[in-house]
């Protein structure tokens, strides 16, 4: 699987390049499959910002907003109770899966529970992209100053990547650079701190940074 990591999403000509680049073609040629999953473990989201989402509007204009061929909706929760019979093919027929933040310890136990988790490495060109607890979530650690869900066991997750990320650079008065280094200082994994302007790509281990704002790195 080839993954767009983001903040905030596709919100400049550099990110949306890198996108096209692992699409392997335009956005306006590809067929996407929005999850949201990750909203309803964390509680500042709820049904208006899920429907916002799903309804592509003006908020999600970096996501779900883009002009995809065409655009469908997975929702993790519902997957083990139909099976994967039905739902594994809507997944290998994507161009790309968006994943919407919220609750990144949440997102990680559905993707494990609905077994999506499992059939990622299976699809090579399939194309992620995540935003915020979307990028999270293929960490190997979000740390507990991320860790909303009261049911979470613990900030591990899935660690499809060894690297951690803290979103929204300043874009939040708790978001500070000094917070960061006080969260990355307590993981014991390299880390990037990056803004709504940046984005990581990682295709077969290589790791870029794409950005027209600010980011940092922090090692253990």
């Amino acid at each position: 699987m080839k993954l767009l990591l983001t903040s905030g999403g596709v919100t400049n000509p550099s990110i949306h390049a890198a996108l096209d680049d692992l699409l392997g073609k335009p956005v306006a040629e590809s067929h996407a499959l929005v999850i949201p999953t990750a909203q309803w473990g964390h509680p500042m989201c709820g049904p208006g910002s899920v429907h916002g989402l799903l309804a592509a509007g003006d908020s999600w204009r970096h996501l779900t907003g883009l002009g995809w061929a065409s655009l469908d909706v997975l929702e993790l929760a519902a997957l083990p109770s139909i099976g994967a019979d039905r739902w594994l093919p809507w997944v290998q027929d994507a161009d790309a899966l968006l994943v919407d933040g919220g609750d990144a310890a949440y997102l990680c136990h559905w993707m494990r529970e609905s077994g999506l988790a499992e059939v990622l490495p299976t699809m090579p060109d399939t194309v992620w992209v995540g935003v915020s607890a979307g990028s999270m979530v293929m960490t190997p650690r979000i740390g507990e100053l991320f860790v909303e869900w009261p049911s979470a066991p613990s900030d591990r997750t899935l660690g499809v990547v060894d690297f951690s990320i803290f979103p929204h650079l300043e874009a939040f008065p708790t978001n500070t650079l000094a917070a960061a280094e006080q969260w990355a200082s307590d993981l014991g994994v390299p880390a990037y701190a990056i803004d709504e302007q940046t984005a990581l790509t990682v295709v077969d281990g290589t790791v870029e940074v794409v950005s027209e704002g600010t980011w940092t790195t922090f090692e253990p």
